[in-house]
């Protein structure tokens, strides 16, 4: 049986400050590093095998996949690309999304980070 698996990156630094990430390359928070070896764990659990990775290249999902193939005990290369990088913000960049519910609404918020 084929599969394919989706891990979004653990918490990182500017997640839990509720900050408008996008393209800006922050870390994982120890609850991130958790939250990727949890996942990791799961991925264990069901006994599958990975033959291929792919992670974007901001920092916070390629340290999220180390984690996870640390758990795996594969010590394979894995593969990235821009293409899975997170939307850029622009402005928003860096303000925090409460800050902003209130300053421009809610509605408008959540358009900027959920419209396709």
């Amino acid at each position: 049986m084929s599969y394919l698996v989706l891990v979004r990156h653990g918490q990182s630094v500017w997640n839990l400050e509720k900050k408008f990430t996008g393209w800006v390359d922050v870390d994982l928070t120890e609850n991130g590093k958790l939250e990727a070896k949890k996942a990791g764990n799961l991925i264990k659990l069901k006994n599958i095998n990975i033959d291929i990775y792919y992670t974007s290249f901001q920092l916070r999902a390629k340290n999220t996949l180390k984690l996870i193939k640390e758990i795996l005990q594969d010590n394979g290369v894995f593969n990235e690309s821009w293409e899975l990088n997170e939307r850029h913000y622009g402005a928003l960049t860096g303000l925090n999304k409460d800050e902003m519910k209130i300053k421009i609404g809610a509605e408008k918020v959540h358009q900027f980070r959920r419209s396709p």
